[in-house]
């Protein structure tokens, strides 16, 4: 079974990769609202169908357990995850809360759906050879037991029967007339290894790398073409980055400067400091919500990348005043919080902006107390909005939103969500952006685009596309200067990308530039 120990926070908060507002009453779902569980049952007041309700799992055969709780709580929330687009990292830990589990079983519940989450791909390849059909004709609350047995035959010390016997228990109560094929399925699956089915399944390195990296890895293959790209095709460093993006990442805390120091920090959380921001944290674990660090604004839940990019801004060189900082599209608010915090230190001001109603409050609550005004407006609107005037702001940081490409660890579920069709709409997007952000410093002032994305389409392209049709006069400034020093892996400048498997870090972008 998977090791002992607290639950990871495996999803940070601080993301650019959604462009959706939840819906009302969605709460911490996701986008699209709840349908109603297989096999009967009640909403709960919160909105989530009980487990206990309709089908009862505790009047099993025997009288044992029909389905162990931590394996009904990673089941509900993959479940949610494909049925509800609800995002993982919020899910779940409202699921393990309302179960009440904690320790090893809570450990045991967050492996199972991240591991399923992160391993669907190549699970689904597996099941269909299996099953001898497109795993997309099996029934959805069937298909998803499925891939938690077969995560957990593959990837897991659950001893095969183990994983089996708990499955078709599972799919008795989501799918009863379903037992005797899922059996038949798993049985099969446990016949190979993980190797061995992809070996088997997946095409030769030699005739085709990108969809052998894509099924041995599971990433869809346009992911992995984009990531070999960015690493100038270099598919041993390709195969590392897909290798790290399985990996459990740990959580980062980021330290508010001002308030409580890192080595603090780390003394009381029980972590340690950072590798390269001066800011940040490493938790082995745990419900980082809960730590009082956290609850009373010393610190917020931010990957070191994201710290990294939005610290280069303010050290920046700058001639004239430094007072007026912007954040252009500041939701959630981890990096607007950071910058709030830096600019209470050093006399500035920062306006923070956010489009989404339930964003700008998000914001509103991460920047309380520090020297914010957070604006409920979409950042395009420069030098229409009076409050958004034009050659005003001495730094501005454009956090654009983005295909979250580089934070699919955090976020397994994106992989799958995001296609290449989604790129027009972002990118057009990132450079409306990113040419209000030019209108809106001043000459002599600074701007730091940043995308949690690797993607050369919304990195390199948009910048150099947006830096052309500004119709202003803009320099690129070296960002490698702006990071820690002995960072390696920096690349030729000017501009920075950060990669897990180089830096422990969200692959996260920068650009930054000087407007003449």
């Amino acid at each position: 079974m998977s090791s002992p120990g607290p639950v990871r926070d495996e999803g940070s908060p601080d993301e650019r990769s959604d462009l959706r507002p939840a819906s009302p009453g969605d709460g911490q779902w996701g986008a699209r609202g709840r349908r109603d569980r297989p096999g009967g049952g009640r909403p709960t007041p919160g909105g989530r169908w009980s487990a206990r309700a309709g089908t009862d799992r505790r009047a099993g055969r025997g009288g044992r357990p029909a389905v162990d709780r931590p394996r009904q709580a990673a089941y509900e929330a993959v479940a949610a995850v494909h049925r509800d687009d609800a995002f993982a990292n919020l899910v779940l830990p409202a699921i393990l809360r309302e179960e009440g589990l904690t320790g090893r079983d809570a450990a045991f519940a967050t492996e199972l759906t991240y591991g399923t989450l992160r391993h669907l791909g190549t699970l689904d390849a597996i099941l269909t050879a299996a099953a001898g059909r497109d795993v997309q004709r099996i029934d959805p609350p069937v298909r998803d037991a499925l891939r938690l047995g077969a995560y957990q035959l593959l990837h897991t010390r659950v001893p095969a029967h183990a994983a089996v016997s708990s499955t078709v228990d599972l799919v008795r109560m989501v799918g009863p007339g379903a037992t005797g094929f899922a059996n038949a399925v798993l049985r099969e699956v446990a016949e190979r290894d993980a190797d061995a089915w992809v070996e088997r399944l997946a095409p030769s390195m030699e005739s085709d790398p990108i969809g052998h990296l894509a099924l041995a890895y599971s990433h869809p293959q346009w992911v992995v073409r984009a990531f070999a790209e960015a690493l100038g095709g270099d598919l041993g460093e390709t195969t590392r980055l897909l290798i790290e993006d399985n990996e459990r990442p740990p959580v980062h805390l980021c330290a508010r400067p001002g308030r409580v120091g890192a080595v603090e920090l780390a003394d009381e959380v029980g972590g340690a400091p950072g590798a390269f921001s001066p800011y940040a944290v490493y938790l082995s674990g745990g419900a980082p919500g809960d730590l009082p660090a956290v609850a009373d604004g010393r610190a917020h839940v931010q990957d070191e990348g994201s710290q990294l990019v939005a610290t280069a801004l303010t050290v920046a060189p700058l001639d004239g005043p430094d007072g007026r900082w912007l954040d252009l599209c500041a939701g959630p608010g981890g990096k607007a919080g950071l910058l709030g915090a830096i600019a209470a230190e050093r006399g500035a001001r920062l306006t923070a902006v956010e489009v989404a109603e339930h964003r700008a409050r998000l914001v509103a609550q991460a920047t309380r107390d520090l020297p914010v005004t957070v604006l409920h407006t979409d950042g395009r609107t420069v030098g229409q909005d009076p409050k958004l005037p034009e050659e005003h702001f001495d730094r501005v940081l454009v956090d654009a939103p983005c295909t979250g490409l580089g934070s699919l660890r955090r976020r397994p579920e994106s992989r799958w969500r995001r296609q290449p069709s989604d790129l027009s709409a972002l990118t057009r997007l990132q450079r409306e952006l990113l040419g209000a952000a030019l209108r809106a410093v001043r000459p002599g002032g600074v701007v730091a685009y940043v995308t949690c994305s690797p993607h050369t389409v919304e990195t390199h392209v948009t910048v150099t596309e947006a830096a052309r049709r500004s119709g202003v006069p803009v320099d690129f400034v070296d960002a490698r200067p702006l990071l820690p020093a002995g960072m390696p892996g920096l690349g030729d400048g000017p501009t920075v990308q950060l990669w897990p498997h180089r830096h422990g870090t969200d692959a996260m972008f920068l650009a930054v530039l000087r407007r003449g």
